[in-house]
């Protein structure tokens, strides 16, 4: 029985440029044949993995890192036992390449962004620590063999006979550590490490980009940045230049496979209560930073749906705008809360699936239907109730 939860979210937000293309415009999207402001659903997934550690909501032990820089944060945990670090350096890039993670030798860095759980790193370098005589034997091995003859082709072969030289148990063991460390980041939004596929772990989570419910078109603010120790008989400007920004009211939709993400947390049901609560919160409160230096648009969401179903198939509301909104006197919230409740309800009647809904709604659209009786009060409320149905769905203790 597939148990889901699902959040739909109206957030409206005053001139800003949360999240930008290759050219620094805000990124918009073309739906129902107009053009809408949108933020991209990595944006807001990383936005909430900061705020997942920024407000200590999950410990740092069950958090990950994706970084290129593997090498030097391993490195660190070998120094703290002792070893010295040019040789520590050489000997994780060694073990990391005896598991196909390939590390660039000009910079130390592996050649694309790797994620993995702060317990991963920590068992990787137990590891390395283990088996440390050997792998310094065949650094040695390999140093030597790069003395003796020159060339490109030899210092390949070299290299392939050092990989070799990772003793095959210790390949093992480092093979069997990466299960994603229960780190709750990856447990949601997933992780791919291009060469080790069978340590790929798939999403329990999936984000929607979040797009304006009505038409969008982009202002541009012409700056100029002035000399402050220019001279007095200078009036000019020294700086000059342009932003695009716009306003618009977004509709952001999430759904989590419950099971999933049991499952891809070892089934620890507290740890999954502990980052269902998080990812809560932090859909409410995470926003992108792009430019929020210059615009400051730190509005919170206006409609916040939480619902929780089981037997059920993820449902988006995004068609409630495929007719963009019209501004009122009342500007977009109103009218896009009316769409939102409007198709809701009409997905319930048509495809059923119930569920329990709870919503907080600062807007002047009246909740009816299925969301009749699903208003609470305040955040606290919100994410209890929805934390009680989860496990009620899970045969969990309520």
């Amino acid at each position: 029985m597939k148990a889901l939860l699902e959040i739909h979210l109206l957030q409206n937000f005053a001139p800003s440029n949360l999240n930008r293309d290759d050219t620094g415009s805000p990124k918009d999207a073309y739906f129902g044949g107009v053009k809408r402001g949108r933020i991209s659903s990595q944006s807001l997934k990383r936005a909430m993995r900061m705020y997942f550690r920024e407000q200590k909501l999950i410990p740092e032990e069950h958090l990950a890192v994706r970084t290129k820089r593997l090498t030097e944060r391993l490195a660190e945990l070998l120094v703290a036992r002792g070893h010295h670090r040019d040789t520590a350096v050489k000997v994780v890039n060694l073990a990391l390449g005896g598991v196909k993670l390939k590390v660039e030798e000009a910079n130390n860095k592996t050649q694309y962004l790797v994620y993995l759980g702060a317990a991963e790193i920590k068992k990787i370098a137990e590891l390395i620590n283990e088996n440390w005589q050997a792998l310094e034997e065949a650094i040695t091995a390999e140093e030597s063999g790069k003395n003796e003859e020159s060339g490109k082709k030899k210092e390949k072969k070299d290299k392939k006979a050092a990989k070799e030289a990772v003793p095959e148990k210790l390949v093992k063991d480092l093979e069997k550590v990466m299960d994603g460390g229960k780190a709750v980041d990856i447990a949601l939004f997933g992780r791919m490490l291009a060469d080790l596929p069978e340590k790929n772990q798939y999403a329990a989570c999936q984000v929607a980009h979040a797009i304006s419910t009505h038409r969008v078109e982009h202002d541009e603010d012409f700056y100029t940045a002035v000399d402050d120790l220019k001279p007095d008989d200078n009036a000019g400007a020294d700086m000059l230049g342009t932003v695009e920004f716009n306003s618009a009211c977004y509709y952001r939709y999430a759904v989590v496979d419950l099971e999933k993400f049991r499952t891809n947390l070892q089934g620890d049901n507290e740890l999954m209560l502990k980052g269902l609560e998080a990812f809560l919160r932090s859909s409410i409160y995470a926003l992108p930073c792009g430019k929020q230096n210059s615009f400051a648009a730190h509005q919170l969401p206006s409609f916040i749906g939480f619902t929780v179903r089981t037997n059920a198939s993820p449902r988006s509301l995004a068609n409630a705008f495929e007719k963009p909104v019209k501004a009122s006197q009342n500007g977009w919230l109103d009218a896009s809360a009316q769409a939102l409740v409007k198709e809701w309800n009409e997905l319930e009647q048509i495809f059923g699936q119930g569920g329990m809904h709870y919503v907080i709604n600062r807007t002047a659209a009246k909740l009816e239907g299925a969301l009749e009786n699903a208003a609470v009060d305040n955040v606290e409320t919100l994410v209890k109730n929805t934390l009680d149905q989860v496990k009620k769905a899970l045969s969990l203790e309520a």
